[in-house]
């Protein structure tokens, strides 16, 4: 069963060489980031997730919201698996596929088949599994003989319709998103949302970090709110907000 168990979760960045001496307080709020505080070890640390608790569920569609530093994108990749909480504990159940940087790990110099294999390890597919989904990956991104060639020789929309085909290759019981997804020139784009769509409606649970309040209400029947890196509210919206029509 695919579930998320979050508890007081903290993610501390470690600051070297900056001067205590340098901050008027031990601790102080920035404007647009985490907490300013300093560790055992009487380092500068930015705190960007501060005791955060939190349980998402199958059927859970859930909207992440904070100002720019609040930690919305610190807490997708803790629930990535990038980041591992300095304290606390976290729990993930079932498959996830995060759609933070769809072009992360690929290699200008290598070939697109290459990236494909690259990429489609970052995410934890093994070979055999990649062989399988190649046909359908290379169909689908419509790049043809281009796949054969550096990706350093692809236009950047060609790059990320290669990365969004292998990013949506595989079917998830949990989508991390960086804000909504838009890929490509108007031809590719139609083609791309309904994948993502589908992507999204299979999935059991769904997190969007994002400003656009219209977007969580149109798309996810939870919000949870950061402000510094700490959860200030958690709320449940209407059936009547929680479609999945972006």
């Amino acid at each position: 069963m695919a579930q998320i168990i979050a508890q007081e979760i903290v993610v501390d960045f470690p600051i070297y060489g900056a001067k205590s001496r340098s901050l008027k307080n031990a601790f102080m709020r920035t404007a647009t980031g985490g907490l300013l505080a300093r560790d055992q070890s009487d380092r500068i640390i930015v705190r960007a997730l501060d005791q955060c608790t939190f349980e998402m569920a199958p059927g859970d569609r859930v909207g992440v919201l904070g100002h720019n530093g609040s930690g919305k994108t610190t807490l997708l990749r803790v629930l990535a698996g990038v980041y591992e909480p300095s304290a606390g504990a976290i729990s993930i159940s079932g498959r996830v596929a995060a759609m933070l940087n769809i072009s992360l790990g690929m290699d200008m110099e290598a070939t697109g088949i290459e990236n494909i294999y690259i990429r489609g390890a970052i995410m934890g597919m093994k070979p055999q599994e990649i062989d399988g989904l190649m046909d359908e990956i290379c169909t689908f991104s419509e790049l043809g003989d281009y796949l054969y060639m550096p990706v350093r020789t692809y236009s950047s929309g060609m790059a990320m319709r290669l990365a969004f085909a292998v990013s949506t290759s595989v079917s998830a019981d949990i989508v991390l998103m960086d804000e909504w997804l838009s890929v490509g020139d108007a031809s590719f784009a139609k083609k791309a949302q309904d994948r993502l769509n589908r992507l999204i409606e299979q999935a059991k649970i769904l997190v969007i970090a994002t400003h656009d309040e219209s977007l969580v209400r149109n798309n996810c029947n939870r919000v949870l709110r950061l402000d510094h890196g700490r959860l200030v509210a958690a709320e449940t919206l209407n059936a009547r907000d929680a479609a999945l029509s972006p």
